[in-house]
């Protein structure tokens, strides 16, 4: 697991973020990735008795459930909850499902406990209800938040001045104009980021490589690039997510 580099990144306006680690590739990525969720899991365990493990959908989370499914015997998942950082508005059987991605990739490989695997009713008529329905399963704080980052900043399902980033009491909320298709989706909101104890930023290819550089850069306006919510927690990005981001290393 070769480390291209890793260090504490320091943006051109001064913002600084937590942690920053830079990957060869996607592979050396989801494998670090993959560690940091076991040893959250274990620490988690041992504290609580139950890890709580928020996931969420796209193509960079994938290599890590994959890498996971893999360890299945390093994470004791009959003591793992998983809930959705957020879900598109489709049925849970359809290709575009993150429902979907979970199971083939991660939970189905490693026999989550169904009653375990908490699915966000991204299909449903009436999303406010869906989202009202979904809440209760996130008010104990999430262990560990694995979020991965679009090339327009956006993460879970919380898009470029959107309403719902100016959420303050509400865990989920119904999105009903999506930029990106489909429009319908449910969404955790930042406070959900905020209260987690752990949150992981992945970011892989230099089509990322804008979106990360703009939330590390020290900006506060989180309305542009919601990204920036996460400046303060740990990112793990390959050497191509990296190319426009001005870093020391350690």
């Amino acid at each position: 697991m070769a480390r291209a580099v890793a260090g504490r990144g320091r943006g051109r306006t001064g913002g600084t973020v937590a942690e920053l680690e830079v990957f060869p590739g996607p592979g050396a990525l989801a494998r670090a990735a993959a560690d940091r969720v076991v040893a959250a899991a274990g620490e988690a365990i041992r504290a609580r008795g139950t890890f709580r493990f928020g996931v969420s959908g796209g193509r960079t989370p994938l290599g890590l459930y994959r890498r996971l499914a893999g360890l299945a015997g390093r994470i004791d998942w009959s003591r793992t909850e998983v809930s959705f950082a957020d879900e598109r508005g489709v049925a849970p059987t359809d290709p575009e499902s993150n429902f979907r991605l979970v199971c083939e990739t991660l939970a189905g490989p490693v026999a989550i406990p169904p009653a375990h695997l908490h699915r966000m009713r991204g299909e449903a008529p009436d999303l406010d209800a869906a989202a009202a329905e979904y809440e209760p399963l996130l008010v104990a704080p999430l262990d560990l938040l694995v979020l991965g980052v679009g090339e327009d900043g956006h993460v879970a399902s919380l898009f470029p001045n959107a309403a719902s980033l100016a959420e303050r009491e509400r865990r989920v909320v119904a999105v009903l104009d999506s930029p990106k298709p489909p429009s319908r989706r449910l969404t955790v909101t930042p406070r959900v980021l905020e209260e987690s104890r752990q949150v992981v930023v992945l970011a892989s290819g230099s089509a990322k490589a804008r979106a990360v550089a703009l939330a590390l850069d020290g900006s506060p306006d989180v309305g542009a690039l919601p990204a920036r919510l996460l400046r303060g927690r740990t990112w793990l990005v390959d050497r191509a997510a990296a190319g426009a981001w001005t870093f020391r290393g350690r």
